[in-house]
């Protein structure tokens, strides 16, 4: 069939001819309020999947794009009645997403897109003048314009009310999404034009959710994008360090559905950099307490958890305070190698931890403290200057020595006789020269399956934190992985829990050279469960639970991540049923 319309945007695109087509295009943008709305949806919707696919292209952007979609901004932000018109719902949407495309790689385009007046319109919509779904593109967009120096300077004029939308965005899309879409169990009761746009009009219930869940994420990893944008040049960092605002940083993460984003740890970090951020940070029990968690787990971003204790420790103005609480944790890590591409972190961990330590003694009035100093003074640094002198052959006798003990102490774990198998285990780890990483390892992971029996969560957590600082590569451990799992899971802690059994799986597979691979059934349960846990709407849920059961007995929901009676250390749990023989090294 052919098409009657002298100006189709369609057409035009097929014209072979490059000036025709171009003036057709300009004439395009600037009439684009004229064209019938579902004319208009249909080329707005062709141009998201143009600038989703060729972002760096430069035809649409020299030709008006800008204008055009600022246009398209102010007329659904200013005209409800031509909003609520037939398809006209979903332009706000497209409009933002494609400027958010054209500006993602190139300062050159947006720099173009700031000249056409594209930041006003994207701040009403941030505001929260339409919905979550308008907020999601508008803060995306946003964050690419404050990545440039030179379009940084349009969004200082609206700062401080920039920084706090950011902010509150961040606190409050995980409620706002899931109140609003998540927890509407009925799909017609949903708004038709989120589910459409969510998933362009394919699946079912269980795929909205899943893709709201990804969205709402990007929401928050894209909210803390732009204000690390104003963070890392130093400005509003007394604004965002607002002291209820850092405790829900320190609960924010990617998840699995964003994993790439470092998320809250990322602006952490960031104000670690400042002095005015660092004793904001410290003066925040929940940062502080989330940044140590970080720096004993195998999440991708364990370096920065590191890297934020390093810079609170080596200021003096908020060191002793966070000695006392991060020196248990970083202890574990004194042998810690590479991670990632940062080596010899060891190294620097031992240095900052011993800076007041001089000759051998400590100026550090806390006794526990000052027992973890002398501890890393006494098991690494004088005793890897003695055994320096070590002869292979004393080594190699050592070595045979430790392996007996070993023996020994499995031989106790067997009978029943955990106390005796912890001793033995500990009298290995002592006699053990440091170079014997690999024997060093089993003795860590042993004696942290003991302390899981004896019901020591604690211990065993930084008896397994060892062994994986001095595995090759680090982390790569598997039973070692396995058991801190199940300490973190004890001790509430659902997201480290599921980061070290999803590592404990793949080094299970990896470790199997077999093409068939089946993962065993107790790290299957163990995922479910922490999944659920960790699911990006839990606490918004609760929330709302609260909110409409005001009389529930909290004691007896089942949200919480252990009770006395499911508690793997109490006995066999259906979590945590595993032969202990496979799991146990000899």
């Amino acid at each position: 069939m052919t098409c009657t319309n002298p100006t189709c945007f369609f057409c035009t695109m097929k014209e072979p001819n490059k000036l025709i087509r171009k003036s057709g295009i300009k004439r395009c943008f600037k009439e684009m309020l004229l064209v019938d709305e579902q004319e208009r949806v249909l080329i707005l919707s062709g141009l998201w999947h143009i600038a989703m696919n060729q972002p760096d292209d430069s035809e649409f952007p020299s030709l008006g794009i800008f204008k055009c979609m600022v246009n398209l901004l102010h007329k659904s932000i200013n005209d409800n009645s031509w909003l609520l018109d037939g398809q006209n719902i979903y332009i706000p949407y497209y409009a933002a997403h494609i400027i958010g495309s054209y500006t993602m790689n190139k300062f050159e385009f947006a720099e173009k897109a700031v000249e056409s007046g594209v930041i006003p319109p994207l701040i009403d919509l941030l505001r929260g003048n339409m919905s979550w779904v308008e907020q999601r593109v508008a803060v995306r967009a946003l964050g690419h314009l404050a990545s440039y120096d030179s379009t940084f300077e349009a969004l200082v004029v609206y700062e401080e009310e920039v920084v706090k939308l950011a902010m509150g965005l961040a606190s409050s899309c995980s409620e706002v999404v899931y109140k609003e879409f998540v927890c509407i169990k009925d799909a017609s009761e949903r708004v038709k034009h989120h589910k459409n746009l969510i998933t362009r009009g394919v699946g079912g219930l269980d795929d909205e959710n899943r893709k709201a869940e990804e969205w709402a994420s990007q929401i928050q990893c894209w909210s803390l994008h732009l204000l690390n944008c104003f963070a890392i040049r130093g400005r509003s960092i007394e604004l965002i360090c607002n002291q209820v605002f850092l405790k829900d940083l320190s609960s924010m993460w990617g998840g699995l559905v964003n994993h790439s984003s470092p998320s809250g740890i990322g602006l952490i970090r960031i104000l670690c950099y400042t002095p005015i951020g660092r004793t904001k940070v410290y003066e925040c029990k929940e940062v502080i307490q989330s940044i140590c968690n970080l720096s004993r787990s195998s999440d991708d971003w364990q370096y920065m958890g590191i890297d934020c204790l390093l810079l609170l420790l080596h200021d003096m103005n908020t060191r002793y305070k966070v000695l006392e609480i991060a020196s248990v944790y970083l202890s574990d890590l004194v042998e810690l190698q590479k991670l990632g591409e940062r080596s010899k972190l060891g190294q620097k961990i031992t240095k900052a931890l011993l800076i007041d330590w001089k000759n051998g003694k400590s100026r550090f009035k806390n006794l526990e403290v000052d027992r973890i100093l002398k501890e890393i003074w006494v098991s690494k640094v004088d005793k890897n200057r003695k055994e320096r002198l070590m002869s292979d052959e004393k080594l190699e006798e050592k070595r045979v020595l430790v392996c007996l003990i070993k023996q020994q102490a499995n031989h106790s774990f067997w009978l029943g006789d955990i106390e005796t198998a912890v001793m033995k285990y500990t009298e290995g780890l002592n006699l053990c020269p440091l170079r014997l990483k690999k024997e060093r390892v089993v003795l860590y992971s042993n004696r942290a399956q003991c302390y899981l029996l004896l019901n020591d969560p604690d211990a065993a957590i930084s008896d397994t934190t060892r062994a994986l600082s001095i595995s090759k590569p680090v982390n790569s451990h598997a039973k070692s992985l396995w058991r801190r799992s199940q300490a973190y899971y004890v001790k509430g802690l659902a997201k480290e829990s599921l980061m070290d059994c999803l590592m404990f799986i793949n080094a299970f597979v990896g470790g199997d050279k077999k093409k068939h691979v089946k993962i065993p059934y107790y790290a299957v349960q163990m995922i479910k469960k922490l999944m659920d846990l960790t699911w990006f709407f839990t606490s918004a849920r609760s929330k709302l639970l609260n909110e409409t059961s005001p009389s529930t007995d909290p004691g007896s929901s089942k949200e919480g991540l252990t009770n006395d009676d499911e508690s793997p250390m109490s006995g066999k749990s259906d979590y945590f049923d595993f032969d202990d023989q496979k799991l146990h090294d000899f």
